[in-house]
């Protein structure tokens, strides 16, 4: 299929039958969803170079219909990968670069009076603010204020705006996509838990290996930028979104998700001991959901309609990092939440029922 016919053409959708229920995806049209997914991953590795497992994490997220949070120095193309994603998705694009001075009119938008000049007559009108997009690009999210991270917390919650006493529903897709830099911390508002929790991946992006890193310097300095062809549009990205919701999940897969969750919460009596020793606050059941979610879209990405224990431990990282907090002893002495979640996968084995794959 064409990038332009991939755009022009109807996004094969389930049909809704006479009773309101929706009829599951053809073969035909799950085939031709994730085909534009694979030319999603092509047109995006025109223009970064490496980061594989980043950009998996992304898709991940996006197919699963959830926000996503990346980690990283600055220079690592966070931004730029963001970009690309919304070129080759053709979606409405807007990038909010966060400040100090940020205040919540400046994402939601604000109202203007207006005067008829014939009449004399004024009212107020509403001017949408840049949150009103399908992708949003929330560049390091942390130097905002807490006012301002609250706005962003309602709207990624509950898609929608208050503003002017009004109640507006956002774009259908919509999603965020926020950088963070780990290293400056001056002048930046942690972000509260509870804001946290409302990213279904936290990604960290790493520094490329060295034959990744000698071909960014070819790519960057040569003449002329790589020609990224729209694949992917609003109506087909909801119909991946209906798709990874048919994926199945076998019981075994969901107490699978939800041991792992609970193993996190020192409370629990199946609590591992490193756990009751270093971490502080464990996940609550959001975890569990980002778990399932993200791996019914790696099992369909994978072409498996169930999901299985490997789909699972493949998103556990970046569904739990961000929802586990170490205690100050685990800072001491130099435990990572890494290793904690690495010892989540050795301490919580995958039920022995067999998952079909």
């Amino acid at each position: 299929m064409s990038s332009s016919a991939a755009v022009t053409a109807a996004a094969p959708a389930a049909a809704t039958a006479d009773d309101g229920l929706t009829v599951p995806f053809s073969d035909t049209a799950k085939e031709e969803l994730l085909d534009r997914v694979t030319g999603l991953r092509g047109e995006v590795a025109k223009v970064i170079v490496g980061q594989e497992q980043v950009i998996e994490e992304v898709l991940l997220a996006i197919l699963a219909g959830g926000h996503a949070l990346l980690v990283g120095v600055p220079g690592l193309a966070k931004t730029l990968l963001i970009q690309t994603i919304s070129r080759a998705m053709s979606l409405d694009f807007r990038r909010i670069q966060f400040t100090p001075d940020l205040v919540p009119s400046d994402i939601t938008g604000t109202e203007v009076m207006e005067e008829d000049t014939a009449t004399g007559h004024r009212a107020f009108r509403f001017v949408p603010g840049p949150i009103f997009a399908n992708i949003i690009l929330a560049d390091e999210i942390n130097r905002a204020p807490p006012r301002t991270q609250a706005a962003m917390l309602e709207a990624m919650q509950e898609r929608h705006v208050s503003a002017g006493g009004e109640t507006m529903n956002l774009p259908r897709p919509f999603f965020v996509l926020a950088t963070q830099n780990p290293i400056e911390q001056e002048g930046t508002y942690p972000l509260p838990e509870a804001q946290l929790d409302r990213f279904l991946f936290d990604i960290r992006v790493g520094y490329p290996a060295q034959g990744e890193e000698v071909g960014i310097l070819r790519a960057t300095t040569a003449v002329g930028d790589a020609d990224v062809h729209p694949v992917l549009d609003g109506p087909g990205l909801l119909s991946l979104n209906q798709l990874i919701r048919e994926v199945a999940a076998p019981e075994p897969a969901l107490e699978y998700a939800a041991a792992l969750a609970r193993a996190t919460r020192p409370a629990q009596p199946e609590a591992p001991e490193l756990v009751r020793q270093y971490v502080r606050w464990g996940a609550g059941p959001r975890a569990g959901q980002a778990l399932i979610l993200g791996g019914k879209a790696h099992a369909l990405l994978n072409g498996r309609l169930n999901v299985s224990p490997e789909d699972i431990q493949r998103v556990l990282h970046p569904a739990m990092r961000h929802r586990v907090l170490p205690n100050f002893a685990a800072e001491a002495e130099g435990i990572t939440i890494e290793h904690i979640i690495d010892h989540l996968l050795e301490a919580v084995p995958p039920p022995k029922s067999n998952i079909p794959l």
